[in-house]
């Protein structure tokens, strides 16, 4: 079992954001809720937890997120550690993508802060946010509700969905890949180059790897297990060796970043899709470009 640290969290931080945050308010909340039932709801009896993600705890919470109170706590403290604001952090990569999505997956969803900004901004597509904590898809479930969106949640890994191949034109993971192993960050995007349908994307937020690698103190922050390989690799490398094209990293605040990469097109529907350009610019007496 991972062993609790004193963390520059634990000694600095920790105090400032207990005082901005209304805890007897969350307290009534935690009590309210049969965290057992609820979370009852979302389980996936089949499912059997990874180590990496059953052995550590994150934010220095004991258990990890396999808890309530790291349910309830989640989202009243990352609203103060994603600067410089967190609904601006996750509109970046909402900003980011290119298409008009018919059927989305979010990753790794949490209590669903990113899931439930896909479906505001794409109210027609089908959205589904998966995790590997039941008590945090409860949480996801509830803000949904409140706010009069269907969003399906589904109780599962990253790595292994079980979803057809080809099923979805946009998958997404946000502050996901910190959380896991490099090796699992690879499988992660294996799989979603599988689900995405042939001009699919995919978007992933996290760290500015660039950054975590200059500013180490940022790496000794919270009890993140993994933050350091992370901050030591490349997302754009590693969906490159998954198969994606056209990957693109942009910084978002200085630290933090969306890569995004397309599923290539078949070679075939790659020639259709530049003749019709050609075919439109010639009507409108453009010089077609080389492809």
């Amino acid at each position: 079992m991972a062993v609790h640290k004193d963390t520059i969290w634990d000694r600095f931080l920790s105090p400032i954001i207990r005082s901005l945050i209304d805890e007897d308010k969350l307290r009534q909340f935690y009590e309210s809720i049969d965290w057992e039932a609820e979370s009852d709801r979302f389980s996936n009896p089949q499912l059997i937890y990874p180590d990496y993600y059953l052995t550590q705890n994150f934010h220095g919470i004991e258990g990890g997120y396999l808890n309530a109170n790291a349910a309830t706590t989640y989202d009243p403290i990352t609203q103060y550690v994603l600067p410089p604001n967190e609904t601006w952090v996750r509109q970046g990569l909402i900003d980011a993508i290119q298409g008009t999505p018919r059927r989305i997956l979010d990753l790794g969803c949490g209590t669903g802060s990113t899931t439930l900004m896909l479906k505001q901004a794409f109210l027609q597509a089908e959205v589904i946010g998966t995790d590997l904590s039941p008590y945090m898809l409860f949480m996801a479930d509830y803000k949904a509700k409140e706010a009069g969106l269907d969003i399906q949640w589904l109780h599962g890994n990253a790595e292994q969905t079980n979803f057809p191949d080809a099923s979805f034109d946009l998958v997404t993971a946000s502050l996901l890949f910190h959380e896991t192993p490099p090796k699992i960050a690879h499988l992660i995007l294996h799989e979603c180059f599988r689900l995405l349908m042939p001009g699919g994307e995919v978007l992933i937020l996290d760290g500015n790897q660039k950054t975590l690698r200059q500013v180490d103190w940022l790496t000794q922050i919270f009890e993140e297990p993994y933050i350091k390989d992370f901050a030591a690799g490349s997302v754009d490398a590693w969906m490159g060796a998954a198969g994606f094209e056209a990957v693109q990293t942009h910084e978002l605040w200085w630290v933090h970043q969306v890569t995004r990469g397309m599923k290539p097109l078949p070679a075939a529907q790659k020639k259709t899709f530049a003749s019709s350009i050609v075919e439109d610019l010639g009507s409108q007496g453009i010089p077609a470009p080389a492809f």
